[in-house]
């Protein structure tokens, strides 16, 4: 065989290959739900303390983790409640709460919901101007239907105009996860539009699940006009999009919920 007629024929099998992978129907014990929710410390658009409506969200999109962002515990504003874990006894899922700050009485910061039980977690201090709200990553490790291991972070970056923590929070992010054993999941409400400098710093590592052609807006829940809510995973090879989803509650929270459905792939 000529070397041009085998590099064609490598080629060929090659594209086959992906194609009948991407194909493949997915197996259900690799297929991890993720929801982006940032619950607005417990409060409602009316004003009101319900964390009834929020899991009532949460329940019907039947996630496998949950990315909670403005949680609140044991805060005056919240009456004293740990969000999370009132939260989790609702939706019958592990709890975990990162710390970003002392608030109000209590503390406030990052919230992690999650039907697998936890081999690890860790709670990661984001770099912050002076006089600026700190920010946080949390992260949980867990076993999977299928006995993989992956990793689950959740965060919440800078909310200012001015860029500059958000994207030392992007870079700081990148820093440590990309250290990562396991295939990680990133999900949290990141306050800046696809094609920003903080999202384009992000995407220089993880890949993300949105359509980059048509980026569907999560914010405002009543009228949504930016994307700012984010499900993004690495390595890019080991994960598949099977379906995202815009969540409108327009009395749980100011943002909609986002719901992406990942298949986990084998290692080659």
């Amino acid at each position: 065989m000529c070397p041009k007629i085998k590099w064609i024929s490598f080629a060929l099998i090659f594209f086959f290959y992906c194609t009948a992978r991407s194909q493949t129907p997915a197996d259900n014990s690799r297929i991890v739900k993720v929801l982006s929710f940032n619950i607005l410390h417990g409060a409602t658009t009316k004003g009101d303390f319900n964390l009834d409506v929020l899991a009532k969200v949460i329940k019907e999109a039947d996630p496998d983790f949950v990315a909670l962002q403005e949680v609140d515990f044991k805060t005056n504003r919240a009456k004293g409640y740990d969000l999370v874990t009132e939260l989790g006894l609702r939706t019958k899922m592990a709890p975990l709460f990162a710390r970003a700050m002392p608030f109000d009485g209590g503390e406030y910061g990052e919230g992690i919901l999650s039907k697998w039980t936890f081999l690890q977690t860790r709670n990661v201090a984001l770099p912050f101007t002076p006089g600026n709200e700190p920010r946080a990553a949390a992260e949980v490790s867990v076993v999977i239907a299928s006995g993989d291991t992956i990793s689950f972070i959740g965060t919440h970056f800078d909310h200012l105009k001015d860029d500059r923590d958000r994207v030392a929070q992007a870079k700081k992010v990148n820093k440590v996860f990309s250290q990562n054993t396991y295939p990680s999941i990133l999900a949290g409400d990141l306050n800046d539009v696809p094609g920003s400098e903080a999202i384009n710093a992000l995407e220089e590592m993880w890949k993300a699940s949105y359509d980059k052609t048509n980026p569907k807006p999560t914010f405002p829940s009543d009228n949504p006009k930016r994307k700012i809510d984010y499900v993004m995973f690495y390595p890019a090879h080991r994960w598949r999009v099977l379906e995202t989803k815009i969540i409108q509650d327009t009395i749980a929270s100011d943002h909609c919920a986002y719901l992406v459905t990942l298949e986990l792939l084998e290692e080659n």
